[in-house]
């Protein structure tokens, strides 16, 4: 195979003749070569029967650098002997009947580990303790309006996980893990736009993700497997012959009158993807004195611009109307005072989005972003977060073993909400409990309480606020440093007070780690019991969660049957053993 690269101007497709041209001259052709292009992003291909070359399109970018604008495509060239077939995703098992494996949770991690299972033969008995991804609507929309939280039904908690309702971002650096066709590919079969096949950075959009994650449902249920809605996991208990009973709390039965029902779930093996917030999941396992371990996570704050600020300074001022919307990211390294070095950078970032609240218990205040499909509301957001590791936090959480991060984390939430409390005035009535503590972005490098808020897609509302002062030292340190060096780093405009930071951007990923084998993916002290995805300390974001999730399914089958999976030792060849499956 051999690569190389195609460019159009902004806003124009590729001509296959043009791209057919392009490809005889790389692979050096003979002229009038009968050549197939493959763009997986449409429905008919015209090809050739005995084609002297086939090249597909694998990725798609625009490139804004030096003079025109240009969409740059990257062309995969294949010769006829090197038999080049379209990848196509492993067909679903029936599974009624089939053994058993209980998936604790159905964000990206439980939904993709429950296809697997399903292309494995084995039977996913999903539980969650949100509500489908309808139902939580209401839940959330009352969250944005009121200020009200259900510790159940949330941003973060439902189905879909919280990347159902932050823009559905896929893409990923961890291509190693597995092979990233299998999420994507899964994602277009259910309903998801054939561009994130090529697209450099895929997104699906908060708006179209609902419908693709009932669509996995449904596939899931109509070939055997379960879903369970409302089913709190209490307790996991593992049996002598090695299968477990999970104990769920039945919170669509529960009322102030009633302490609600249990439900005993029976499977074969258990998958533990229960995302990045499920505290009373930790709490379990240290009850039950399974091994639990602090994990560096990063904190900051949501950095909200204009999207036509932004545009300007990633399109170098030529951004029209019909580009895209333009998206950044960096990273910079800083020094503290203590000479200490740490990594700050932007995370999720939201062109043409909108801020949300995504606290998971009252009395905290929590933001993410999310994008429409179109990413055409007028700001960008951003999440730009300092890597906190366990002996960056005060001296007073270092006692606190595995849970040290964790509680870290909750008290700068608890703070945010404490201060905007604080600020409610005589006669104000009773404001949204979640408004967000904020501050321009040059007053807060300077220290300066900002005298006035530029407008915000914040719904609860932004309370102008010291955040210099309420974020730790540790943070506001390096934030300070980072946001002027991100202007004459390449984003020279980004540095503004039009710019309005907003605490807290706390969850990026899981301050905990639940220690699993690195090649079982097993709980050491409990065969059987796979900790998977953000929530075990695994993956960040969709796609990677979606992979480990996969990866925890084919262990599962290793564990379930044995007898197919001869050792090392015993096979030399190392044959694939989900050749097959």
């Amino acid at each position: 195979m051999k690569s190389f690269e195609f460019t159009t101007p902004v806003g124009r497709e590729p001509r296959l003749d043009d791209i057919r041209k392009a490809a005889g001259e790389n692979l050096h052709l003979r002229r009038f070569a009968a050549i197939n292009v493959i763009d997986p992003t449409k429905p008919y291909i015209p090809t050739f029967a005995k084609a002297d070359a086939i090249c597909r399109i694998s990725r798609r970018s625009v490139d804004a650098r030096g003079g025109d604008l240009k969409t740059v495509y990257r062309i995969d060239a294949y010769m006829p002997w090197e038999n080049y077939r379209e990848y196509e995703v492993a067909p679903y098992q029936d599974v009624h009947g089939a053994r058993k494996v209980a998936v604790v949770g159905s964000g990206p991690a439980g939904m993709f580990a429950a296809l697997k299972l399903l292309t494995l033969g084995l039977c996913p008995v999903i539980l969650e303790r949100g509500k489908d991804v309808h139902a939580r609507k209401t839940d959330m929309a009352r969250l944005s309006r009121t200020g009200v939280v259900n510790p159940d039904s949330n941003y973060c908690y439902g189905e879909g996980g919280a990347g159902t309702f932050s823009d559905g971002k896929l893409y990923t650096r961890s291509t190693k893990r597995g092979d990233v066709r299998e999420v994507l590919y899964q994602f277009v079969s259910f309903g998801a736009d054939p561009s994130i096949l090529i697209d450099a950075h895929p997104h699906i959009g908060t708006d179209k993700l609902p419908r693709v994650v009932e669509n996995i449902r449904s596939a899931i249920v109509e070939h055997g497997g379960e879903y369970h809605f409302g089913k709190r996991v209490d307790d996991i208990q593992r049996k002598e012959d090695g299968t477990f009973v999970l104990r769920a709390r039945d919170l669509d039965v529960a009322d102030e009158k009633e302490p609600g029902a249990w439900t005993e779930y029976s499977a074969d093996a258990v998958i533990l993807a229960t995302g990045h917030s499920a505290r009373d999941i930790y709490e379990m396992i240290q009850r039950k004195g399974w091994p639990l371990e602090a994990k560096g996570f990063a904190l900051g704050v949501r950095v909200e611009h204009p999207q036509s600020l932004i545009n300007s300074i990633r399109y170098r001022g030529r951004w029209e109307e019909g580009l895209p919307s333009a998206e950044y990211s960096f990273t910079e390294q800083v020094e503290d005072s203590l000479g200490v070095q740490r990594g700050v950078f932007s995370f999720c970032m939201c062109p043409g989005g909108i801020l949300v609240p995504s606290a998971t218990e009252e009395g905290t205040v929590v933001l993410n972003g999310m994008s429409n499909s179109s990413r055409n509301s007028k700001w960008a957001n951003a999440g730009v977060v300092v890597s906190i590791e366990p002996e960056d936090v005060p001296e007073q959480y270092r006692d606190q073993g595995a849970f040290s991060l964790l509680n870290f984390q909750h008290d700068v939430e608890k703070k945010m909400y404490d201060w905007t409390v604080s600020q409610r005035t005589e006669g104000e009535g009773a404001p949204n409990l979640l408004r967000a503590p904020a501050q321009r972005m040059v007053d807060f490098c300077e220290g300066q309480l900002s005298e006035d808020l530029p407008e915000t897609s914040y719904r609860p509302g932004a309370v102008s606020a010291p955040l210099h002062e309420l974020l730790p030292p540790m943070v506001v340190e390096r934030l300070q440093q980072a946001f002027p060096a991100v202007n004459l780093h390449g984003m020279r405009g980004y540095y503004t007070n039009d710019a309005l930071l907003l605490g807290v951007e706390s969850r990026t990923s899981s301050p905990v780690r639940i220690p699993r084998n690195a090649d079982s993916l097993q709980l050491e002290s409990v065969p059987g019991l796979f900790p998977c995805g953000e929530g075990a300390g695994y993956s960040g974001g969709i796609v990677s969660s979606a992979i480990d999730g996969i990866n925890c399914a084919e262990a599962a089958l290793r564990y379930i049957f044995p007898e197919r999976f001869p050792s090392r030792d015993d096979d030399p060849e190392g044959e694939d053993p989900f050749k097959d499956s």
